[in-house]
């Protein structure tokens, strides 16, 4: 599914996730709330910069957020299901893989488009 979204997995590496990678991240992005809020016990500082991937979607499609400073300002106007987590498809058919994958599809488009936004207000 990856490869037909335009995505490239041969040179991915999965790494455990550290304080040090976290601290020098302008973005995270996790899965769900629980993933979101282990990072920030990490990395406790990185609150501004760490979210759900469906929180900043909903940030930037629904509150018009327009760059990444942008949605820990307009966190607070969202209620939790504004921003349900994306499931976990592990251990499931196939038809949840791809339902799961279309959802983060969805979602990771509108963000990329957020920090394109970013990088060129920085250019600016």
């Amino acid at each position: 599914m990856l490869a037909e979204l335009g995505g490239d997995a041969s040179n991915f590496v999965a790494r455990q996730l550290t304080s040090r990678i976290a601290s020098s991240a302008d973005l995270v992005l996790t899965m769900t709330r629980d993933q979101r809020d282990s990072v920030l016990e990490i990395a406790p500082r990185k609150l501004r910069n760490t979210f759900t991937l469906s929180e900043a979607a909903c940030l930037t499609s629904k509150r018009d957020a327009q760059t990444i400073s942008e949605l820990a300002a307009l966190r607070g106007r969202l209620v939790a299901e504004d921003f349900p987590d994306i499931p976990d498809p592990i251990g499931k058919g196939p038809a949840v893989f791809e339902t799961v994958g279309a959802q983060i599809a969805d979602h990771l488009s509108v963000v990329l488009e957020l920090c394109r936004r970013s990088c060129d207000s920085l250019a600016d």
